[in-house]
């Protein structure tokens, strides 16, 4: 039981590190921290204009589809570079099924183009 033990010396050592690291750092912001509020300064910066409307409007559905699609697209693109990394070490079965998830991002991508998704109107 006690060699047990010992091998979680380490684990327990980096956690009291860690804990006692974050509350300096924290207790250091608090108590070195200048603070000199103005209206300026604590003021809502939005787009650089003041808001003049309630923040808990509801935004427009063609925003989040926007965004959506955005996250869909770059994530599937984000795949391409381990892919090209790997390029010559790849077999022909993974440079077709790349190909085949190409053409499908492409089709996917047309036929939101085509449906108006990507205009903002």
């Amino acid at each position: 039981m006690e060699d047990m033990l010992r091998e979680y010396l380490p684990i327990l050592v980096f956690l009291a590190i860690a804990v006692a690291l974050g509350l300096v750092l924290i207790l250091a912001a608090l108590i070195i921290a200048v603070r000199n509020p103005d209206p300026e300064k604590v003021s809502a910066y939005e787009c650089g204009f003041n808001a003049f409307d309630d923040a808990r409007m509801k935004f427009d559905v063609r925003f989040y589809l926007v965004s959506i699609l955005f996250i869909i697209f770059d994530l599937e693109i984000a795949m391409l570079f381990p892919w090209a990394v790997a390029f010559q070490d790849i077999s022909m079965t993974a440079f077709w099924s790349m190909m085949v998830f190409i053409a499908v991002l492409t089709v996917g991508f047309a036929y939101e183009w085509k449906k108006g998704a990507l205009e903002w109107e």
